[in-house]
Order: C-alpha cells, then sequence, then structure tokens
C-alpha cells in the first residue's frame, strides 16, 4: 500500500537580500503590496520588512506595465493585499531573479503523514508530495516522517533498505517515492 506524505507550507518564506539600512540578508514578506499608476502605466511591488530594523524593502511584481494589458483580477488581488498571490509571486522564478532574491524556507514548512502506520510494516512505500517547491533534504523528510535520527535514515541508505529512484542526498523540491525495508 503506497502512503502520501505532503510537504505545505505554514507560512511564507524569509526572503534573503542584503539591507539597505542595517546589512541584515533576512526579510519577511506579509503580503502587502504597493501599486502606483501613472497615467496608463501601472508599476507594482510586494513589500518585505528586514527582520532587524523594519526597514521597507520593494520588491518589483509589475514595472511600467500598460493598465489594459494587466488582468483584472490581478489588479484586485493586488490591491486587496492578497497573501496568496504573495507566496505565488514568491515562487515565481522570473519575479525572483528580476529582484536578484533568494528564498529561506527554514520553519516555514511542515511534513504531512497523514497517520500512516508504515513503522509496523515489514516494507513501506512512501509518495512524497510537494504543495509548493520547498527545498528540503529528502533525508530529514524521511527521519521526520519515520521517527528516526538522520544518521539512522544514512545508516538504511548505506545497507540498502532505503531506496529511491530519485538522489536522497542534496535537495530537491519535486515529488518522490521511496520504499523502506526493515
Amino acid at each position: 500500500m503506497l502512503d502520501t506524505w505532503v510537504v505545505a507550507p505554514t507560512c511564507l518564506p524569509l526572503v534573503i537580500r542584503r539591507c539597505h539600512a542595517c546589512a541584515s540578508e533576512r526579510f519577511r514578506a506579509d503580503g502587502a503590496f504597493r501599486v502606483n499608476a501613472n497615467h496608463k502605466l501601472i508599476d507594482a511591488w510586494l513589500l518585505a520588512l528586514c527582520t532587524s530594523c523594519e526597514a521597507t524593502a520593494k520588491l518589483t511584481v509589475l514595472e511600467r506595465t500598460r493598465v489594459r494589458s494587466v488582468r483584472p483580477e490581478l489588479l484586485d488581488r493586488l490591491h486587496g493585499n492578497d497573501p496568496v498571490l504573495a507566496a505565488e509571486l514568491l515562487q515565481d522564478p522570473a519575479v525572483r531573479r528580476r529582484n536578484r532574491i533568494a528564498l529561506d524556507w527554514d520553519n516555514a514548512w511542515r511534513l504531512d503523514t497523514g497517520g500512516s502506520d508504515h513503522r509496523d510494516r515489514e516494507v513501506a512505500e512512501v509518495a512524497v508530495r510537494f504543495a509548493a517547491r520547498i527545498p528540503v533534504r529528502p533525508v530529514r523528510l524521511i527521519a521526520q516522517g519515520c521517527g528516526l535520527s538522520r544518521a539512522g535514515t544514512e545508516r538504511l541508505i548505506g545497507e540498502g533498505k532505503l531506496v529511491s529512484a530519485v538522489r536522497l542526498r542534496g535537495k530537491i523540491s519535486d515529488d518522490f517515492t521511496f520504499t523502506l525495508k526493515r
């Protein structure tokens, strides 16, 4: 029987970018936007606050864009300070590249195992699904979900009792499956 685990975000990740005021490197985005229109052109920014000094950084979402080319529902979401839109934009590689930012997902996600009883079975097959592109080490997920230490999980990989089609060392953010033999 195939169990399904889900890696889901619990809040918005921290934004890694140098602060112009205090040289800190962490910003907190809470879903607030600033929209500015000048005649037929519009600019929109996602606002982020420095975790040290509370200075505001503006992450560019729209820049000198014709108002008619922006979907009305996007404008409504920008004006409504939609936190779901903020999460979508932070996940967008184009927005991250344009603003030269990275994301810090530490303490911003959780693993939902669905209360699976895989610990009692001789062979457990588990599919891990990601609700968002959260880079996590598979060894950490497996250790947390199975109630093992990371060293114990590494030992199981070395003994061939924990196998997967993906590389279990390093970080991944795509769905994968693994088999645990006890």
